[in-house]
């Protein structure tokens, strides 16, 4: 039983260029399919990712059903995934090269329908995003990307963004300051803008 469990069954670099070109594959996989897909998948495209990974699980480990044999197909994924990781965060043309670049998608209020049509995606997508950030359509819009996680970035226009509460803090010391000037002039008590709890 030790010796089955221990005994590599076919050779140590072999398994390794196998888990190195099914790793490529996977990757080369993800990238076609696009970001859009990534970022909104549903329960259809989980079951096709567990059912990949059982299809992919024999090219990477052949003929050999050892421990040994599948602990280094796994020491040797986790290895080239940490090294194309490090690589991507050091190298901005192995980042694009892996993780694709941000597409924008609206521009000054316009839609790009070229973009949308290349990312699998549809205009209400936009607007149901335009609505989560507090817009109300895409006019609103100064710019939108998809970035390769395939998260959807939209930046509103100044004047359609919400108020944040640095904005009401300076339009309430703004007021505090017209009702001192009024009061000033007209030569009255100061009467306070705040309300009695």
């Amino acid at each position: 039983m030790w010796q089955d469990l221990m005994t590599i069954q076919i050779p140590v670099l072999e398994k390794v260029v196998r888990t190195v070109l099914v790793y490529a594959l996977i990757v080369l996989i993800f990238r076609v399919i696009g970001k859009s897909a990534i970022q909104s998948m549903n329960t259809m495209d989980f079951v096709v990712i567990f059912l990949l990974s059982n299809v992919v699980q024999n090219a990477i480990i052949g003929d050999d059903n050892s421990l040994l044999g599948g602990a280094i197909g796994a020491v040797t994924l986790v290895t080239v995934d940490q090294i194309v990781d490090r690589l991507a965060y050091r190298s901005p043309f192995v980042r694009s090269l892996v993780e694709g670049r941000a597409t924008p998608v609206i521009t000054d209020g316009r839609l790009d329908r070229n973009a949308l049509r290349r990312l699998g995606m549809r205009p209400a997508e936009l607007e149901h995003a335009v609505r989560v950030q507090n817009g109300e359509s895409v006019d609103q819009v100064w710019s939108g990307v998809v970035e390769p996680s395939g998260q959807l970035v939209l930046d509103l226009r100044t004047q359609d963004q919400s108020a944040t509460q640095a904005d009401v803090q300076a339009l309430t010391e703004r007021l505090a300051r017209i009702e001192a000037l009024l009061t000033a002039g007209a030569g009255g008590p100061t009467v306070s803008s705040t309300p009695r709890s």
